[in-house]
């Protein structure tokens, strides 16, 4: 019954994440479990402004941006777009690769299966719907919540576990500094923004909807309909998030097993539960939100840029009628393939592209807060107090993280 706030939701627990949240439960312990909570609202309230904004118009984030803001500036957060969202799809098909692989205990190379699945994907995007797609792999998705199972196996202290999960706790080091940003950038991720914002036109136009001036403007009902569908979505998101660190935290830095360095490593979280077949847990969720996020970030950056030059493009419409916008797909699909041969342990490069995701979303933000906030685009849809005090707080909070990342960088 839900829609593109559950996709959303859903993708954003992707292998990117996944690695993320594991190389940081593993290394601090508890000590980030607040930035679940943290971010949570955050999420919430830059999704639901996404979409607020599409519903509102009628078009695409990228459309909306340009007609608003001086075309180089929009240009380049798009082109970094592009970059950061190439980046994590190599990552994330070298995750799939990689749980791949584990199924096979390592018989077939992971090198041997990053083209078949590239290739496959690429099949089912330019001979499916998403929404087909979606319906196929969400059910692997749900592997997810044996990290939720698994945390309440290993039984920890609850004391300790609330005091990590309510007071935050903060390190002055190059570390803990990239491990905040990594978090911040596959929670927070500039990818999900257009498409939320697209994915909500899309559906507009499935109604019949077919034309921008059909689709313009928003009534109570459908805003609240949106807000609720974001809200269960983010809220899923969150929770896997949590328990991800969580359980990596409980049965690998506890044990100390600090330093994860491969799928496999990572894998043994979900020992408590499923014992030598951890591996099997683990492998079936890098796959299926693999499978499902590849398409979105490989569509949210056709989207963008086909809003961006005035092009027309759907992933409802067939390849043969749209073929400019598949072409961006199989680009950024092949250049992520591409960066799987400079030979990155899957789960590092999945570190370093949540990094990146997080230094490409505070300037993108700004322009999504000043845009949500104009009253001659949103007319009476414009923010509110509330929506204002998230959507800006959320990127300064995005902005500091990556001036500090740089400040380590540049000192280091």
């Amino acid at each position: 019954m839900l829609g593109p706030g559950l996709i959303t939701g859903a993708s954003d627990d992707d292998p990117s994440g996944i690695g993320t949240y594991s190389q940081v439960g593993s290394h601090f312990g508890y000590g980030l479990l607040w930035t679940a909570l943290f971010t949570f609202p955050f999420m919430v309230a830059v999704q639901e402004l996404c979409a607020r904004i599409a519903l509102q118009t009628g078009v695409g984030l990228g459309m909306s941006l340009k007609r608003k803001f001086p075309r180089w500036i929009v240009g380049l957060c798009i082109a970094a777009l592009f970059a950061a969202n190439t980046i994590n799809v190599g990552a994330d098909l070298g995750a799939v690769a990689a749980g791949g692989s584990m199924l096979s205990r390592g018989l077939v190379p992971r090198l041997w299966l990053l083209l078949p699945v590239a290739a496959a994907i690429l099949i089912l995007e330019l001979f499916l719907t998403y929404a087909a797609i979606f319906k196929i792999f969400k059910w692997l998705t749900l592997v997810l919540f044996a990290y939720v199972i698994t945390g309440f196996i290993v039984r920890p202290d609850l004391r300790q576990i609330f005091m990590a999960s309510v007071v935050p706790h903060l390190e002055l080091n190059k570390e803990f500094i990239a491990a905040l940003m990594a978090i911040f950038g596959t929670t927070i991720s500039p990818y999900l923004f257009f498409w939320q914002a697209s994915s909500e036109v899309d559906e507009m136009r499935a109604a019949g909807k077919l034309t921008e001036a059909k689709r313009r403007g928003v009534n109570v009902a459908e805003l609240r309909a949106a807000r609720t569908d974001i809200l269960i979505g983010m809220f899923f998101s969150s929770l896997v998030m949590y328990f991800i660190m969580f359980t990596a935290a409980a049965v690998l830095h506890a044990h100390g097993k600090t330093d994860i360095q491969s799928a496999d490593q990572a894998a043994q979280a979900l020992a408590p539960l499923a014992g030598p077949f951890a591996f099997v847990l683990f492998a079936g969720g890098m796959i299926g939100t693999g499978l499902l996020a590849i398409p979105i970030l490989t569509g949210s950056a056709a989207y963008a840029i086909k809003d961006f030059f005035g092009l027309k493009g759907a992933l409802a419409d067939k390849p043969w009628q749209r073929p400019t916008f598949y072409g961006i797909i199989t680009l950024s699909t092949l250049a992520g393939l591409g960066l799987n041969l400079l030979d990155i342990d899957p789960i590092r490069a999945l570190f370093i592209a949540a990094v990146i995701n997080g230094l490409v979303a505070a300037p993108l933000m700004v322009l999504i807060a000043l845009l949500g906030s104009d009253g001659e685009v949103m007319g009476r849809r414009r923010s509110g107090r509330l929506s204002q005090v998230l959507t800006w707080t959320a990127t300064a909070v995005m902005a500091v993280a990556a001036v500090a990342f740089v400040a380590e960088l540049v000192v280091a």
